[in-house]
């Protein structure tokens, strides 16, 4: 699980390092090259069958790859107006949506810490939006909040109906439906030798490594162990931007970001200690604290 977050927080990086001005081209070549990696990877785990997996997803893995493919759009629309730490730090607030939307939908229970740590994230979402003005990127910002949105949408239709969705066919589904919407959008191409290579180790190390990573971790760590591990990707991602291009936020949006990112936790850990002596399936349910935003935007 710490692959998958260290394979996740390099997409920021990866971005910047991309020479395409256009952000539907660079949606189109990392989905081509993870949903090509992903197809290897399903066909070598499962002795070549690939199509059985993807259709035994049925209606659910659909609606899921679909909800999946928006937050694709929605990380890349975001980080190619946004810094790559306000981005990152939106995007983790994923359990927070995902309990708000469980508490309108579906009636479940959100605890009390979760309120709290809501009420604590919303107040460094409020600095990072006032850094925003200043800086031209509230709309960056906004669109950074799509991928909870569309991430918490995703597990109340699978909890709605009941549905446990492979998670590498899924994301595969996704890509698919990335490039049939980002195709067209794109057109005419202009990806040079250069940015073709960029984006395919992002399609295939950041994405689709880090998917098949988690997917095996699923198999030995509970829930909140999972979501905990995969704030490595928050924390880290604005330190490869830092290091790499010399992105550096502002001091308010450092301090939002950092809000952020300690309420998620310390919901995570008070979750993690509620949780302690259940059952790994029990840990982190019923207030979305297990759920991340998607597998790296």
């Amino acid at each position: 699980m710490i692959g998958a977050g260290l394979a996740w927080s390099t997409g920021g990086v990866f971005v910047r390092n991309v020479d395409l001005a256009d952000p539907w081209e660079i949606v189109l070549w990392r989905s081509v090259f993870m949903a090509a990696f992903l197809a290897v990877a399903i066909a070598a785990l499962n002795r070549g069958a690939v199509l059985s997996k993807v259709l035994a997803a049925g209606s659910a893995g659909v609606i899921s790859g679909l909800l999946l493919a928006a937050t694709f759009f929605f990380f890349i629309l975001s980080i190619t107006r946004n810094t790559v730490a306000n981005t990152l730090a939106l995007m983790s607030t994923g359990p927070f949506f995902v309990a708000v939307a469980g508490r309108l939908f579906l009636g479940e229970r959100v605890p009390l810490r979760t309120w709290i740590a809501i009420g604590v994230a919303l107040a460094g979402i409020a600095a990072m939006f006032l850094e925003g003005l200043d800086g031209g990127r509230t709309f960056g910002n906004l669109l950074a909040l799509g991928v909870p949105t569309a991430f918490a949408l995703n597990v109340i239709v699978l909890r709605r109906h009941h549905a446990s969705v492979d998670m590498v066919p899924a994301v595969m589904l996704a890509g698919l439906f990335s490039i049939v919407i980002a195709a067209p959008l794109a057109w005419p191409l202009e990806a040079g030798a250069r940015d073709l290579t960029v984006l395919a180790l992002m399609g295939i190390v950041q994405l689709g490594t880090g998917c098949l990573l988690m997917t095996l971790a699923t198999r030995y760590l509970p829930a909140t162990e999972i979501g905990l591990f995969a704030l490595i990707e928050t924390t880290l991602g604005p330190v490869w931007a830092w290091l790499g291009v010399g992105e550096r936020p502002t001091n308010l949006a450092i301090v939002g970001g950092l809000v952020v990112v300690a309420a998620v936790a310390a919901n995570y850990l008070a979750g993690a200690l509620e949780a302690r002596g259940a059952s790994p399936a029990a840990a982190g349910a019923g207030d979305g604290s297990a759920t991340r935003s998607g597998p790296g935007g």
